[in-house]
């Protein structure tokens, strides 16, 4: 996983931390201008430091995601209220996290957000809470869930090894951990990861995502 605690990194340039800021949000400004607004507003009343380059990242990308979108409702969203909330919210927790694949989530959680508004204040809350609890690999195990069985044979299998065959860079180990603290989120319910059934019952695992475990990875 990569991240950026090397030495001389994350160094705000030499400006002061409000002038910064506000570079920023004139640049995300330029790029999409409906956006510019409340970024400013809650970057120039946050303090973030020496790690103020990883909300730089992240305002970046979001930037790039939204150059060419254009939405009434999404322009309408974001001059709320309930969004300079979400979004200073978001940006604290990825000021303090040190893995760049991490804070690309909290990027696309955010440009989820704007570019299908609607969700409720309160449910998009708990998928940022859970947002803090995950690390990438719980998503590449829910991604790998989710996936559409490919035909075969009347053979016998298990999910594990459907997710082994899916994801085979990850040790049996790791892969039965992830699982389990998915399980204990209410993400999934998958208790019989190592159970022999059908080969359709082990390759179709989409049932093993709970409801609230679909909406989260929609979130992303």
């Amino acid at each position: 996983m990569a991240d950026d605690n090397e030495p001389g990194q994350n160094l705000v340039p030499r400006s002061t931390k409000v002038e910064t800021a506000l570079d920023v949000a004139g640049v995300v400004a330029s790029a999409v201008p409906w956006i510019g607004g409340p970024v400013s507003a809650v970057l120039s009343g946050m303090s973030f430091g020496r790690k103020f380059n990883r909300v730089r990242e992240v305002l970046d990308g979001l930037s790039s995601d939204l150059r060419d979108f254009k939405s009434e409702a999404s322009e309408q969203y974001v001059r709320t209220e309930e969004f300079e909330e979400l979004l200073e919210a978001t940006l604290k927790r990825a000021a303090e996290e040190r893995s760049a694949e991490k804070r690309a989530m909290y990027r696309s959680f955010l440009s989820h957000a704007i570019q299908s508004p609607g969700a409720a204040y309160d449910e998009q809350l708990r998928y940022l809470r859970t947002l803090d609890e995950l690390q990438p690999d719980h998503v590449r195990v829910l991604e790998a869930l989710s996936r559409v069985p490919e035909g075969g044979s009347g053979m016998m299998g298990s999910p594990s090894g459907t997710l082994i065959a899916r994801l085979p860079d990850m040790p049996r180990e790791r892969l039965d951990d992830l699982v389990n603290h998915l399980n204990d989120m209410r993400l999934t319910n998958l208790t019989s990861l190592h159970a022999m059934m059908t080969f359709h019952g082990a390759q179709d695992l989409r049932h093993a995502i709970t409801p609230y475990g679909r909406r989260f990875l929609e979130s992303l």
